[in-house]
Order: structure tokens, then sequence, then C-alpha cells
């Protein structure tokens, strides 16, 4: 897909909007089922997210664009982003959004901040300034623990820590905070940056999945614990009842680095099941792994992992209902164009490189581990770019699912309809851009 460089006049400084979200709360997912009653779909709008030059995310300082749509049917047509949408400015990408609002710690690294997109213009709602912990743009984990009380978790500045804070996100005021008593092992000088917080509502367990390190001169040479940690908290105290290597020796969770903020790792079915993306760095690949803790357990199931045979690294995972999710993964086979090879300005190399047309969506039977390609009128879909990307949303039965192929030259968003199985072709957005993730937001 060629991209061309594109110069924004400053539009508002804008909002980012990521992190897992679903209609309404970050753990809707496990309510997002076939026999999910169907909602007003005009109470909400889709939020699209594109970048500048390169795709974004995970740190990314490319210009990024957020472009609202009422719907991402065909009759769309070809989604245009100059100036029809918010340039993010200042804010970032990776953020926690619920409802109709997103939080975010402001990239000014001093506080919390609430905020809205409407009409393409930023309203900041409310500010609170840190109190004694305090954290840094896109390093950090969150959980919400009820519809108003958000609950954010990070290693500290010097990672020999791990802090956490609760928010009542009415006013931003801060309910509580304070240290986790988990403490280094020995041997290793710091914690991973953000690690994965989920909260389990059926028994009020709040999971916390880390693991230690040896720093290195960059974060991509620390030396790693061989494998990654299962603690469980009270969310009322913040007490650690438990903490635990888990049971499958799995190397590390997807999303370590900056928790759930862009892509979604963890999902709950109807039964309160947690499943949670991770991988082994074998001698082959990054091989990926889905991990289950079943409901009322406090560490995974030794017997289950619901995705076997991996071709490459898990990168997201979705729950759309009866026993199926939506995932999106890397081949590490995938063929290389020689436009690809040659293109060095993208550094890309190999199907594992970040920018790599080698990642695909995939329809996983959490039963059997079985997984089929997307496919449209009988054809898988091609191979798409973008390693840190959420092109997808689960909303009223339906996942959108958009696709950023090499040889379109716009990206397509495919609505599958999760009752019936049936993919039809909806919307197209601009391929001046890159294109790396949708959001379901509540209009105001």
């Amino acid at each position: 897909m060629k991209k061309f460089k594109f110069s924004i006049l400053a539009f508002l400084a804008a909002a980012a909007m990521t992190c897992s979200f679903t209609a309404c709360s970050d753990d809707d997912d496990k309510s997002e089922t076939p026999d999910t009653p169907v909602i007003d779909e005009s109470d909400y709008h889709f939020d699209l997210f594109v970048t500048v030059d390169k795709h974004g995310g995970m740190s990314s300082k490319n210009t990024t664009i957020v472009n609202s749509t009422t719907s991402l049917a065909a009759t769309q047509g070809v989604i245009t982003v100059e100036r029809q949408g918010s340039e993010l400015g200042e804010y970032s990408m990776e953020c926690i959004s619920k409802g109709k609002y997103y939080y975010q710690i402001n990239s000014n690294n001093i506080g919390f901040t609430k905020y809205q997109i409407v009409n393409d213009q930023v309203s900041v709602v409310a500010e609170r300034p840190f109190k004694t912990n305090t954290y840094k743009v896109r390093a950090y984990a969150h959980a919400w623990l009820d519809d108003n009380t958000l609950l954010i978790m990070a290693a500290n500045g010097d990672k020999d820590a791990i802090l956490w804070t609760k928010l009542n996100t009415d006013d931003m005021s801060i309910i509580d905070e304070g240290t986790l008593s988990i403490k280094l092992i020995d041997g290793y000088d710091s914690f991973t940056s953000s690690g994965i917080a989920a909260y389990r509502e059926s028994d009020n367990k709040l999971f916390y999945f880390y693991y230690n390190k040896i720093a290195g001169t960059t974060s991509m040479n620390a030396t790693n614990e061989p494998y990654f940690h299962v603690a469980v908290i009270n969310p009322e105290t913040m007490e650690v009842e438990s903490d635990d290597i888990n049971t499958q020796q799995i190397n590390e969770m997807a999303g370590s680095a900056y928790g759930e903020l862009m892509q979604n790792c963890v999902m709950f079915d109807e039964n309160d099941n947690l499943y949670l993306a991770a991988f082994n760095d074998t001698d082959e690949m990054e091989a990926g792994y889905l991990l289950r803790i079943n409901a009322g357990e406090t560490n995974f199931d030794a017997s289950y992992n619901g995705y076997p045979n991996p071709d490459g690294k898990l990168l997201t995972v979705q729950y759309m209902g009866n026993n199926k999710a939506l995932v999106y993964a890397r081949n590490d086979n995938a063929p290389v164009s020689d436009a690809a090879k040659a293109n060095t300005n993208l550094g890309i190399k190999n199907a594992t490189s970040i920018s790599a047309y080698s990642h695909y969506y995939a329809i996983l039977d959490l039963t059997t581990g079985s997984k089929t390609r997307l496919a449209y009128n009988g054809t898988e879909i091609a191979y798409s770019g973008g390693r840190f990307a959420q092109r997808s949303v689960i909303f009223n039965n339906k996942a959108y699912i958009g696709v950023n192929t090499e040889d379109d030259a716009n990206s397509i968003i495919y609505i599958y309809d999760i009752s019936t199985g049936d993919v039809t072709k909806g919307a197209e957005v601009d391929g001046s851009f890159y294109f790396d993730m949708i959001r379901v937001i509540e209009n105001d």
C-alpha cells in the first residue's frame, strides 16, 4: 500500500483514545455475545486513528489523527481524513476509553486527564495532579473495578516497586494509592514497566501479570526472568493474596511494556474464565500462547492452550461469544515482497519487522484451538502491516475489522456477523495514511 506524507495544519490538540475498548467498558467483552440484546447504534460512533509516514502507537512520535464517523458500512465509501479529524498533538495514542470518555496520564507526566473528542475537538473534562505516586505516559496497566473506579498500576521510576492508584472517574479524584507488597527477587533489579492488570468480577479478584528483569542499556537488551508471575490481589485493600510463577511456564505476556493501553491482551468469556495472550521466545520464533484461568481459580489451567501450533506471536484477543475469539497474529514465515525488502525507509527486512505485511486476523475456536483466517467471498484476506494495531472492535454482535494490506490502495473494513459468520465489505479508509485503530465511543 503506497503511503504519502501528509502535512497537517494545527488542528486542535487532540486526544488519544486507545486502550482496550468494547462498547461501554474494558470488561464488556464477556457480554458481547450473540445473545446480547441489540443496542441502538445511533447512540454510538466509531473513532478511527490514522498516522502519518509510518504506523503509530507504542511511543511513536508520528502525527496521529482521529476521525469520527457514525457508520463503517460500505455506504460510507472511502473515509477521508484530511481536515476531517483531530490531530492528537501532545496527547498519546495509548490511553483508556470507557463510555463517552477517554483517560490517560497526560503527556507532561504530572497527572491524570479525562477528556472527550466532540465535533473533531478535544474537550478536557477534568484533570487531577499526581499525589504521591507518579506515572509515565504510555507506561501503565489499568482495570475497571466498577463503573467509575479506575485502577492504575505500574512500576515506579526506578522500577524496583509496583505502584497503584484508584481514581473516581466522575470527578477524577484520587480515592487511594499505595505500593504493592511484591518485592524484587534475588538477582534481578527491576520490574517490567507496566505489566497487565485484569479484574474478575465474579469473585472480586484482581490479577496482575508481571516479571522481574535485569535492566540493560536499553529496554530491548534487558534480561527477563524466565517465566512471568500471576499475582492475585484483593482490590479493596490491595493486599497481595498470592504471587506465583505461571503454571504453564510461559516466558512473557503480550503487551507487557504498555499494559492494555492500545491492544487487547485479556478477555473473559460468559463464565468469567480469563484468557491471556502470551508467548515463548524460542529459537524459531516468538511462539504465541493463549492461556486460561478458569473461573474461581487463581493460576492458569496447566492443561489448556487455546492457541496450539502457532506460526508467530499472538498479538490481540477479543471474545466474540459462543466460545470463539477474534485474534490478530503474526506469521513469521509470511512471504516478504521484493518491494518491501528494498524499502529501507520503512526498515522492512523480514516478516517479523514491525511494519512488515505478515499479520493476519483469524477466528479462533477456544475449545479445539483451530483458527480460520478471515476471508471474504471465499478468499483469505491478505496479510496486514502494523504489529502495534487494534483495528478491530466487537460491537452490537458484529466484529469490525480493519485490514491494512500491501496491495490495496486504501485500508478496508470488513464486518463479521458473529451470529452467522457472514463477512461483508464495509467502508474504506484513505490509504494516504497508516490506519492503526478503531474505537467505539458513546455519543455525548
